[in-house]
């Protein structure tokens, strides 16, 4: 009889270190290892602070929601969290992914994720001139080739490689700028407008693109999820500029807008099937901030087409948030914080969407189910 109760003892021991170790498991599932973060403004959570540039955002009121620092500016072009940082936190990240160009992306702090975008950059080198400084996507990679050799360092370099590769997950979100500040600028690109036509200009986009996913494939990036382009005839900026109406958008940019996403959608099905063991995901952003514009009462806001902070024009469209800048009182009743971003209102719904939603707008899996690969 004793025998049997040490026996039993031992197998309820043992099952209960079988128990343990899965929910363990299970928890380590249920956070993403780190979020590398490539873009522009749309997700630059502070590198354009240490620039000399003159598109930033480290000024009031922007941040005036971010509760992580207290409602003080950090550099982030809306009034809170970006899209990339609420995805971090719906994919159980516990801290941000560091601006590269931060003096603590360094260490241990690496391996949570590290962020390279950068107000005013895209996918050709020459967009975002206007702005001085920026960090266009060629540098951006080139940055992720340094942290990956860091963390070769930290982790040893086969460890590395799996924490990479199967841990990891590469958000890009870029293209806008390619639009907004290069071609759509005629006192600046004329020439290369009519030097250059709307077709061959998105095939120099493609190409460019196409080099720098696949540059970060051979730096053992595996998970992607890359965003089209917006809805940019649409934003105060355009609508103003342009003297719309409320329902209104600039039909060039927005066919710009819908050629460029057609062929990047074209481009993530060939990398899918020409990259062993990568997966690309496409954000449907422009399907999403359509649906927000269209049917902004839905979702709680009150308008869709003036911008919470900004000066100029019946959609304070055109002077960039600032000090100076007209401010409204009901910041989450806007889709739009500035002439060119989302609220954290509606990013809020958006990375909701990223996170979970189906195929409409995040296909062919949604980013918690890229988590989980």
């Amino acid at each position: 009889m004793a025998r049997m109760t040490f026996y039993y003892k031992i197998v309820v021991f043992l099952v209960l270190v079988v128990n343990l170790s899965y929910r363990g498991d299970a928890a380590k599932n249920d956070s993403l290892g780190a979020s590398f973060i490539f873009g522009d403004s749309l997700v630059d959570a502070g590198n354009n602070n240490y620039l000399s540039t003159l598109s930033r955002a480290n000024m009031t009121p922007n941040g005036i929601d971010f509760k992580a620092s207290g409602g003080n500016p950090t550099g982030r072009f809306t009034n809170g969290r970006t899209i990339a940082d609420i995805v971090g936190e719906k994919l159980g990240q516990s801290n941000y992914a560091v601006p590269f160009l931060a003096p603590n992306a360094t260490g241990k702090a690496i391996l949570s994720g590290v962020n390279y975008a950068s107000g005013g950059g895209g996918i050709l080198n020459a967009t975002g001139g206007i702005f001085v400084n920026r960090l266009g996507m060629d540098i951006q990679v080139d940055y992720f080739n340094i942290t990956r050799k860091e963390i070769d360092k930290l982790l040893g370099k086969s460890r590395a490689r799996d924490f990479i590769m199967k841990e990891s997950m590469f958000s890009i979100t870029v293209g806008s700028n390619d639009f907004l500040n290069n071609y759509l600028l005629p006192f600046v690109s004329i020439g290369a407008r009519i030097n250059e036509s709307p077709d061959a200009f998105v095939d120099d986009m493609i190409n460019h693109f196409r080099a720098q996913l696949t540059r970060l494939y051979k730096l053992d990036a595996r998970k992607f999820v890359v965003a089209n382009v917006g809805p940019i005839g649409c934003i105060p900026y355009q609508k103003t500029i342009n003297r719309l109406g409320e329902n209104e958008c600039v039909d060039l940019a927005e066919k710009l807008a819908v050629q460029y996403n057609a062929r990047l959608k074209d481009l993530l099905a060939e990398l899918n099937d020409n990259l062993p063991g990568a997966t690309f995901v496409l954000a449907n952003v422009y399907d999403l901030v359509m649906e927000l514009i269209q049917n902004y009462e839905k979702y709680g806001f009150r308008t869709a087409s003036v911008a919470c902070c900004g000066n100029g024009g019946q959609y304070a469209g055109i002077i960039p948030c600032g000090p100076t800048s007209s401010l409204c009182t009901d910041r989450d009743k806007h889709v739009f914080w500035d002439p060119y971003h989302p609220s954290e209102a509606a990013n809020l719904i958006l990375a909701g969407q990223l996170v979970d939603g189906d195929t409409r707008f995040i296909s062919p899996m949604n980013l918690r189910q890229l988590r989980d690969l």
